[in-house]
């Protein structure tokens, strides 16, 4: 079983149109959508959610009034003013740093844990997807990236697969890092423009780090030739392979908007590029 990781340094490459495809040309896969801070992989697969579990982290302090003794301990010593003239804690200000829990001589304040988000496990035209959606201002991200894919691993195990294909997050953060490990190829998706190569740039060096097979693919390449040419001799002097490279196409909008993979569509020199993408990826790994 191969897991490959399609990743980009910075949002709108083109990465999740790349995974979608890939979900529509690979055999015997598991999905797993880990840009769970902004997912979107579920809205070309359309997925029909199986299972929904709660995603829990982090914790929050919770005073029980029928204890308090109102003695004012824990808001002098609060550094982040979190509680309240009436001995009320706002979630929001609250750090869970769990101070309070301990100065408190009574003993009236408990540290429960949050409920940050959801996880699901799904099915799609294409097979499993496990994605998760993280709660507006909750942290963990990649925390919850590695559930997703504990939980892909083991449907892919159960379900002797050969592939699992993963949607990471762009940049080059937790979540990233995350969706990184372990893997047997990243494939970085960039675009001709100053930022996406700098962004491509700083991605491939966090892979080449874990010691990840990295390889590239220009998305919009004949947009701007001259900068492509520049990723190109980049990525060689990071050891990132080029193994394919993507024409700006309008028959991708036109599959976005009907919901459809590149490979759904009906213009076949996208498709073919697409298609000898997934080949090569295939003989690299």
């Amino acid at each position: 079983m191969k897991q490959i990781v399609v990743i980009s340094g910075k949002g709108g490459t083109g990465k999740t149109v790349i995974t979608a495809s890939f979900a529509a040309l690979a055999d015997k896969k598991v999905l797993a959508d880990c840009d769970v801070d902004a997912a979107d992989l579920h809205l070309l697969l359309q997925p029909d959610v199986l299972q929904r579990s709660e995603f829990k982290s982090g914790v929050t302090a919770f005073i029980d009034k029928d204890v308090c003794v109102e003695c004012g301990r824990c808001r002098e010593l609060c550094r982040f003013n979190a509680i309240n003239e009436d001995f009320i804690v706002d979630p929001i200000s609250c750090e869970g740093c769990a101070f309070c829990h301990y100065v408190c001589p009574v003993e009236a304040v408990e540290m429960k844990e949050n409920i940050a988000g959801e996880w699901f496990v799904s099915n799609t035209r294409f097979g499993t997807m496990v994605h998760a959606k993280l709660g507006v201002a909750q942290e963990n991200s990649g925390k919850l990236v590695s559930l997703v894919r504990k939980k892909a691993k083991e449907l892919a195990e159960k379900e002797e697969g050969e592939w699992i294909i993963i949607d990471g997050s762009p940049g080059i953060g937790c979540p990233v890092i995350a969706s990184l490990s372990g893997v047997d190829c990243a494939l970085v998706v960039t675009e001709p423009t100053l930022s996406g190569l700098h962004d491509a740039v700083r991605v491939i060096e966090v892979a080449r780090h874990f010691g990840i097979l990295t390889k590239v693919v220009i998305n919009k390449y004949d947009l701007n030739p001259d900068m492509s040419e520049q990723i190109i001799d980049a990525c060689s002097k990071n050891d990132a392979e080029v193994i394919g490279k993507i024409g700006f196409n309008k028959a991708v909008v036109n599959a976005m908007i009907q919901g459809k993979t590149i490979i759904e569509g009906d213009d076949e020199k996208i498709k073919d590029e697409v298609t000898s993408i997934w080949e090569s990826l295939k003989q690299k790994i």
